[in-house]
C-alpha cells in the first residue's frame, strides 16, 4: 500500500482525522460527534439529523462530511455519488456550496483531484461517475416530481444531504431513503439532514422525536449555561437575547438554545411565492381603480435606510432609498412623489417617534400623512400588534396575485420575516433578530408592509393614472412612479 493509499484509508476510517489533519479544522464537540457518526457503520448512523441554533458552523460540518465522502469512499469500478438540496436554491448556493469550496481549498489533494463548479463537484479522472451535485425541488410540482429531486443515483457509495430540512417536503426524502436499502457488502449509504428547530412538524422534528430510534440526532446549542455549547455563537449575544426575550420565547429557544419551541416559527411567505410575484406582469386594468399609497420606513440608526415604497392595488412599484436624510428632506421627497404620482395615502413609520419630524414637516405644509406605530394595537384581534397585522395583510395581497419589483434584498428581508403565537395571538419575530440574521434592518419589507396599514380602498379618481402614464414615456406595466418624479424635479 502506497503512502497515498494509506492516507485515504485513514480518512475512510475517520472523518474526524480527515477534518483535523488534512483540513486543519478545530471542531466543536458537536462536530466531533457528527464526524464520528459519519464514519460509523452502525445502523442508526445511516441517518444523521442536526437540530441547530444559529451561527454554530452547521454548513462547515456538512461540507467536511461531503468532502470526506468524495475523497475517501469508493473503489475501482464503483465510484461515490451524492446530492444536496435545501429549502431554496439560494440557501444552498449562498451557504453550503461556497463552504465546500472553502474547505476544499485547504487540501492540496482535494484541489488536485476534484473540480468545484456552481452546481457540481466532480472527480478530475472520472467526472461522469464520481460526483456530488446541487439539486433543487419544484415548489409547485406534485409529490412525484418532488421525489425525483434526489432520484436517479445508484451506487454502493451514496450520500444525500438535506439542509434546512424542516420545511422540505417528505416526498423529497423518499428517494434518498430508498437509497439506504442496498445490500452490497461494504456499502456506504447515508442521509444527513440539518436545520433550525423552528417547527413542531416536518422531517427534522420527526427525526428528533417520533422517529428518533431511526436517526442519530445531534442537538446543537448556544445556551450560555450549557458547558457543551458551541463556542462559535457569541456568548454575549446569546445572553442578551435571553435577557431581552426570556428563555421560553420561541425565537430564543430556536436561535440560542437550539430547542423546538412550544409553538412553531413559520415563514410568512415562501421564497417561491415571492419569486412568482417578482416575475408577474400585470395589466393596468387589474389595479387602476385602487388607491395609490406610499409606505415610508424612516431610518433609526446610522446604517439603516429611509425607504419609500409606492403601491397601487396589486402592483408595487420600485422603491427609493435615502441614506442619511433628515426629516424635512424626507418630507420634501415624499411630498414631491405625492404631487407628481398622485398618491392618496402616505404612511410614515412613527414607531419610537423616529418619523415624527417627517410627519411634522408635512403637516406644517398642509399635508396629512398617517403615522403608524408598529407596536400599537391591531384592528384585528387575531394579531398581537399592528406590525403583525400589516404583514399578514401583505401576505393575503401576495396570494391574490401581486406584482413585486425584482429585487434580491427585498426577497431576503421578506423571507427572513417569520411569525409565531403569543397569548393566542399571531406575533412576528422581533425586528432585532431579523436584523441580526440579515446584517441590516429589513427597511424595504417594512416600507412595503406600511402600505397595508389600512384596508384596501377604491381610488377617489382615475384621471391622474392616465395622465401620468402618458407623461412617463414608458409602457404602463414598466412605469416607475419614483423614477418619473425624480426625472422631472
Amino acid at each position: 500500500m502506497t503512502p497515498g493509499e494509506a492516507k485515504i484509508k485513514r480518512w475512510r476510517e475517520s472523518c474526524l482525522y480527515f477534518a483535523v489533519e488534512e483540513l486543519g479544522m478545530q471542531p466543536d464537540p458537536w462536530q466531533v460527534e457528527l464526524f464520528e457518526a459519519f464514519s460509523s457503520g452502525t445502523p442508526i448512523d445511516k441517518r444523521i439529523a442536526l437540530a441547530a441554533c444559529k451561527g454554530v458552523g452547521k454548513s462547515a460540518g456538512l461540507a467536511v462530511c461531503i468532502l470526506n465522502f468524495l475523497a475517501a469512499q469508493g473503489e475501482r469500478g464503483e465510484h461515490p455519488k451524492g446530492a444536496a438540496t435545501s429549502i431554496t436554491e439560494d440557501n444552498i448556493s449562498d451557504n453550503l456550496w461556497p463552504e465546500i469550496s472553502k474547505w476544499q481549498g485547504r487540501s492540496e489533494h482535494l484541489k488536485r483531484s476534484f473540480n468545484w463548479t456552481k452546481t457540481r463537484i466532480t472527480s478530475v479522472d472520472h467526472p461522469e461517475t464520481w460526483f456530488f451535485s446541487l439539486r433543487t425541488w419544484p415548489k409547485s410540482g406534485d409529490k412525484t416530481k418532488q421525489a425525483n429531486t434526489l432520484a436517479g443515483l445508484h451506487s454502493k457509495y451514496l450520500l444525500f444531504v438535506v439542509d434546512e430540512s424542516g420545511d422540505v417536503p417528505d416526498s423529497v426524502f423518499a428517494a434518498a431513503d430508498a437509497g439506504l436499502t442496498g445490500t452490497e457488502e461494504g456499502r456506504f449509504q447515508k442521509i444527513i439532514q440539518a436545520g433550525n428547530p423552528t417547527k413542531r412538524d416536518g422531517p427534522l422534528y420527526r427525526a428528533c422525536f417520533r422517529e428518533r430510534d431511526l436517526w442519530h440526532t445531534i442537538k446543537i446549542t448556544g445556551d450560555p449555561d450549557n458547558p457543551n455549547r458551541s463556542s462559535r455563537q457569541n456568548i454575549e449575544w446569546a445572553r442578551d437575547q435571553i435577557k431581552r426575550y426570556g428563555r421560553d420565547s420561541p425565537w430564543v429557544m430556536v436561535n440560542v438554545l437550539g430547542e423546538f419551541p412550544e409553538t412553531s416559527i413559520n415563514a410568512i411567505l415562501s421564497a417561491h411565492e415571492i419569486e412568482v410575484a417578482m416575475k408577474r406582469k400585470l395589466d393596468l386594468y387589474t389595479y387602476e381603480r385602487a388607491q395609490k399609497r406610499i409606505g415610508n420606513d424612516v431610518a433609526r440608526e446610522g446604517d439603516d435606510m429611509t425607504v419609500m415604497f409606492p403601491r397601487q392595488g396589486l402592483r408595487a412599484f420600485n422603491y427609493v432609498e435615502l441614506s442619511g436624510a433628515r426629516g424635512p428632506e424626507v418630507a420634501d421627497r415624499l411630498i414631491t412623489s405625492k404631487e407628481k404620482w398622485g398618491s392618496e395615502l402616505e404612511f410614515v413609520d412613527d414607531t419610537g417617534g423616529f418619523g415624527g419630524s417627517v410627519i411634522d414637516s408635512m403637516v406644517q405644509r398642509g399635508y396629512s400623512p398617517i403615522g403608524v406605530n408598529f407596536s400599537s394595537k391591531a384592528t384585528d384581534p387575531r394579531y398581537f400588534n399592528k406590525r403583525a397585522e400589516m404583514y399578514f395583510r401583505m401576505r393575503d395581497w401576495f396570494r391574490r396575485g401581486a406584482q413585486l419589483p425584482d429585487d434580491s434584498r427585498l426577497m431576503e428581508e421578506l423571507c427572513a420575516t417569520k411569525y409565531t403565537s403569543k397569548n393566542g395571538k399571531i406575533i412576528l419575530v422581533p425586528k432585532e433578530l431579523i436584523k441580526a440574521e440579515l446584517g441590516r434592518s429589513p427597511d424595504r419589507a417594512d416600507s412595503l408592509a406600511l402600505t397595508f396599514a389600512q384596508e384596501e380602498a377604491i381610488s377617489r379618481t382615475q384621471a391622474g393614472i392616465i395622465t401620468l402614464g402618458e407623461r412617463s414615456n414608458h409602457a404602463e406595466t414598466e412605469w416607475d412612479p419614483f423614477e418619473t418624479a425624480s426625472s422631472e424635479d
